[in-house]
């Protein structure tokens, strides 16, 4: 696979692999081995063991979507600070869709990263941090994009083949991607947070809508109303403002 992004950085070190168990996994490895410049992508046809967030494992169809690692080098950012990361990611991956499907406000991010039109899943992101001190250190951002697949396991899931109903050249469609993300993470780097931060609420998937949430094993009705520095969720349920974790709450 031969890419051309208009990037600085951002997929200028290229490695493509027919198959792997997991683009996170390899880029891992290549920073273990000091392989792994700046910017460094990995992308592949199939993932065996895909990984996404909550621990649950990516399934996409081979050679027809878009699995594909980056890794930054963020050491501008403390560890308490790895969500303004996923923010900027989040948006990257918000414009790349965008520029697909037009200005519709069904195009939305799902706390934290996943992408989402509708009800129904794009895509997601799995942020894996390695930290030197209180800095980060390298950054792996695993993203899973469906692009032509037109057959789903679950009913929650879609691809922007399925909603345009056009073949795409996934080629193209990654160097695009390259390009929103790094724009994205330059204007993180130049401090741009609550700019970032603002535009992450305005996509936020049913944000300050009042929903049904699985707490604590029961169903309650709150209303998302932001997003704390550290990433936890805060939603208002009842006369309560409560914050959340990954693990502690989930959209019904």
């Amino acid at each position: 696979m031969v890419l051309t992004p208009q990037t600085l950085f951002t997929g200028q070190q290229l490695i493509w692999l027919p198959t792997c168990a997991s683009t996170n996994t390899e880029a891992q490895a290549l920073i273990v081995q000091n392989r792994a410049s700046d910017g460094c992508t990995i992308i592949t046809d199939f993932q065996t063991a895909g990984r996404g967030q909550r621990g649950n494992q990516w399934e996409a169809a081979p050679a027809e979507n878009l699995m594909l690692s980056v890794v930054w080098q963020p050491t501008f950012l403390a560890a308490a600070q790895q969500f303004r990361l996923s923010q900027a990611v989040a948006l990257g991956v918000h414009d790349w869709a965008a520029a697909l499907l037009g200005p519709t406000p069904k195009l939305k991010l799902k706390w934290p990263n996943d992408l989402y039109y509708g009800d129904q899943k794009l895509g997601g992101v799995l942020i894996e941090n390695s930290l030197s001190g209180t800095k980060i250190q390298h950054s792996v951002i695993g993203i899973g994009l469906n692009i032509n697949q037109q057959d789903f396991t679950t009913a929650t899931a879609t691809s922007i083949g399925q909603l345009t109903g056009r073949a795409y050249a996934r080629e193209a469609l990654a160097a695009r991607l390259l390009e929103c993300l790094e724009r994205r993470y330059l204007k993180l780097r130049a401090g741009q947070v609550g700019k970032l931060r603002q535009e992450y609420l305005q996509a936020l998937y049913r944000y300050q809508e009042t929903h049904l949430f699985l707490v604590d094993g029961k169903q309650v009705s709150g209303q998302i109303v932001g997003v704390e520095d550290d990433g936890r969720l805060a939603v208002a349920i009842g006369n309560e403002l409560r914050r959340f974790g990954m693990q502690e709450i989930r959209h019904l």
